[in-house]
């Protein structure tokens, strides 16, 4: 029997692993799952090159619970270790001392153990006391290594005789919880349900294959069939092959269904559609990533594109790896040059990680140029379920903006689509003001709006939808990107001033009947509100109109919906233009009304009808709106 000290310069690293990844502690099982796996895969790899002359075999990881002795057990079938190798990798952990340990690591606890292989020491996360039994392929002896906590061990030899390692963990008073079966299934499914290497949890019943039940008649003739047999098998908890480890050539459109269920079998909704990663230089990365439909709400869903390292999972929090435009799709992403350990700092920092981020964004982009361009109709039909992910990856990468240009549409009040090229050009001879500006009109509600848009495509002009919530950002982007661009929404001033040509309606009021009806009517609305404005238009055009300046409704929007906007114009008070039709027969009738409460009358019932169209008039005014409008049809 061997007896010693594990040499580290810490006085007792123990409590310092329970220390500090205390919050991490459910890790231990998929670190020494990670270990198992390891084990069997150089195996495998041994065997493959004549280095092992022993057989595979059904090799498989098994997790076990003991609750009366409270102890999990994690057995593999690897290449296990030799004495020589147990002193080797399990006795030599080197730190060059506690104080910078500490130090270096306070800011990163998950990263702890990865950085120092110390995935077999985060069994002390849960565990006083450790067994390790373990028989090489070699022909050597089995070894049992065994330490209660502290920096002291034994090492003994064992009668094991079947190759591979067993990790037998005395949970500790402060962790039983991880004696329950639901608790360690639960871990399993969290961190493993994708290993490389079947992973064995108790056993199930199932009907055996090889049974076929009898029928057989009674004297009467009623039928009866005997009970299915059932037998005892393996409930192995991980699927060993996922979709994105295969080629997409090997893949229909009914496996990548499939696997999306199995990522997220709560969520009911099919993807709209999926993008399979694979590449092999200058880092390996494979995946799959479906777009899910999203309602117009900016909030990231819980269900997120899942990281794993080889199969086993890291983390759900890809910052820094996939864009944040890419955030809000659904998926998983694997590449063995993550750390298992993986750290925001240490993912902001290295550069493998962005070029990671990188080739995302480019795959992403290609395949919804091919989409669009293989079948447009169909991608017409997704657009306003995924257009806020198009918006948002406009607005934030530059080189993606770049590549939307060619599917990102723009929707017609009339239900056509139209890329940005392909509107300047539909609209590049009806829409151009008498400066020269190509003025792009919109709407942001076709009903709310839907007398303006009336208006508007009464004079041939096309209008837009845009609804998003960041679609105020975007609008300023595109605008930067050409000076002579202007969008501007079709409720943002009367029909005739929206696109100026150089044609003047001519007023039926005189300049002076004019200086008249002003202080008349702004005497009858709230002028900390409306600032009335009086334009000749058609006679037959509405003759209260209300308006709301471009500028400062877009800058409220945008500093609503965040990362822009002018400073403070969110807490801004709303500001209309009441635009008054001076040709309108109403308005020279309430101009020549000699009866002042009749005027008033007439003034706030035109009002009234303006702010409706608007959807301004609620509560009280609404009441009183509807009280007067019956009394007229007296």
């Amino acid at each position: 029997m061997a007896k010693g000290n594990i040499n580290v310069s810490v006085e007792n690293i123990f409590p310092l692993i329970k220390k500090f990844l205390y919050s991490d502690h459910e890790i231990f099982l998929r670190e020494l799952i990670s270990n198992g796996t390891d084990a069997t895969s150089k195996l495998k790899h041994l065997i493959s090159i004549g280095e092992a002359k022993t057989e595979l075999g059904d090799a498989k990881i098994e997790v076990s619970i003991d609750k009366d002795a409270k102890t999990i057990t994690i057995k593999d079938q690897g290449l296990g270790m030799t004495a020589d190798e147990v002193e080797k990798y399990i006795n030599q952990i080197a730190f060059s001392g506690a104080e910078e340990f500490l130090d270096k690591y306070k800011d990163n606890e998950a990263g702890i153990i990865g950085h120092f292989g110390l995935g077999f020491y985060s069994a002390f996360m849960v565990a006083d006391k450790v067994d390790l039994i373990t028989k090489s392929f070699k022909d050597e002896p089995a070894a049992h290594w065994t330490c209660d906590g502290s920096p002291e061990y034994t090492l003994v030899e064992h009668d094991k005789k079947d190759r591979g390692t067993e990790i037998i963990l005395h949970v500790a008073e402060d962790s039983l919880e991880f004696l329950e079966e639901s608790k360690i299934e639960g871990l399993l499914n969290k961190y493993n349900r994708f290993n490389q290497v079947p992973i064995k949890f108790g056993t199930k019943q199932i009907n055996d294959p090889e049974f076929t039940p009898k029928t057989t008649k009674d004297a009467e003739g009623k039928e009866t069939t005997e009970p299915h047999k059932q037998i005892t098998v393996d409930k192995i908890i991980n699927n060993t092959d996922p979709a994105w480890n295969k080629k997409p050539a090997d893949l229909e459109d009914e496996d990548y269904a499939n696997f999306y269920r199995e990522l997220y079998p709560m969520q009911f909704e099919e993807s709209l559609f999926h993008i399979h990663l694979n590449v092999d230089y200058p880092f390996n990365l494979t995946g799959i990533l479906f777009f899910p439909k999203l309602t117009q709400s900016m909030d990231m869903q819980k269900d997120k594109i899942q990281l794993y390292q080889n199969q086993v999972f890291v983390t759900d929090n890809v910052e820094g790896i996939v864009p944040d435009f890419l955030q809000m799709l659904k998926g998983v992403i694997d590449s063995p040059d993550i750390p298992l350990n993986v750290s925001r700092s240490y993912l902001q920092a290295d550069g493998a990680v962005k070029k990671i981020s990188g080739y995302i964004t480019k795959k992403v982009a290609d395949k919804l140029v091919s989409l669009f361009k293989k079948d447009r109709a169909d991608f017409e039909k997704k657009w306003n379920d995924i257009k806020v992910i198009i918006e948002y990856g406009m607005l934030s990468e530059d080189k993606f903006f770049d590549k939307a240009k060619k599917f990102a549409l723009y929707p017609t009040v009339a239900d056509t689509y139209f890329t940005f090229d392909e509107l300047i050009e539909k609209t590049k001879d009806s829409q151009v003001d008498k400066d020269g500006n190509h003025v792009i009109l919109y709407a942001s509600n076709k009903d709310a709006q839907h007398s303006y848009i009336q208006d508007v495509t009464a004079k041939g002009y096309e209008v837009l939808v845009l609804d998003s919530p960041i679609i105020s950002h975007l609008m300023q982007k595109l605008e930067g990107g050409d000076a002579k661009v202007k969008f501007t929404r079709v409720d943002s001033d009367h029909v005739d001033n929206l696109i100026k040509k150089d044609e003047n309606v001519i007023s039926k009021l005189s300049d002076e009947e004019k200086d008249k009806l002003k202080p008349i009517i702004e005497a009858a609305v709230p002028k900390e509100t409306y600032t009335v404005q009086l334009e000749a238009m058609d006679s037959a055009s509405s003759p209260f109109m209300i308006t709301v300046p471009e500028f400062m409704r877009r800058m409220k929007e945008m500093q609503a919906s965040g990362g822009g906007g002018m400073m403070g114009m969110g807490n801004f008070p709303d500001m209309y233009n009441l635009v008054v039709n001076t040709n309108s027969p109403l308005v020279s009738d309430i101009l020549n009304n000699k009866d002042e409460a009749a005027q008033k009358h007439l003034i706030s019932q035109a009002f009234d009808l303006a702010k409706l169209s608007q959807n301004l008039l609620h509560g009280e005014e609404l009441t009183k709106f509807i009280k007067r409008s019956y009394e007229l049809i007296k």
